[in-house]
């Protein structure tokens, strides 16, 4: 689902600080406190800069075993076409190229949480991104628009570095 979202071109200003030994996505649902496998940031944009980022990751590894489900995954996208991504905070639904989407696959499909209603309020707040990486916090509300049910985040972390795979 991911890989659908995923471009990769070349990137933007301000320089993530130094500590680049340890990469991480994780964050809190529902409670439960999740350190994300399988993580990628992705983005792209003309003239070195950001017009859109991507951050996704699974809650296990990929299954090893043939006919094993996906484990849940998360992911949010930024979309600023024409502008530039940098530092600061972007939030939905002020934010109208900003989504967020927390996906369970089951044996009948995938249940699907979103920010696709106004309520439902996702934040990002990206401290440094550049062709090197990104650092930052994210918390809000996915909400599945079948049957209403909404899953809150918090205590979203991530430090990761442009286009390279991050496992726990």
């Amino acid at each position: 689902m991911l890989a659908l979202f995923f471009c990769g071109c070349s990137g933007g200003d301000d320089e993530p600080e130094a500590n680049t030994a340890e990469y991480y996505f994780k964050a809190t649902l529902d409670g439960r406190k999740i350190n994300f496998y399988t993580v990628n940031f992705q983005g792209g944009g003309n003239d070195n800069r950001f017009e859109q980022i991507v951050i996704g990751g699974s809650e296990a590894p990929y299954p090893t075993k043939a006919g094993e489900l996906p484990s849940p995954s998360l992911d949010f996208e930024i979309w600023k076409l024409g502008g530039n991504i940098t530092a600061g905070t972007y939030s939905t639904p002020v934010e109208p190229g900003m989504v967020a989407r927390y996906a369970v696959q089951t044996p009948n499909g995938t249940i699907l949480y979103n920010t696709r209603t106004a309520d439902d309020v996702f934040t990002v707040k990206i401290e440094s991104i550049s062709k090197t990486g990104i650092k930052g916090t994210f918390s809000g509300m996915v909400r599945n628009l079948d049957t209403g049910k909404a899953i809150e985040i918090t205590d979203g972390i991530f430090n990761l570095p442009y286009e390279d795979i991050v496992n726990p």
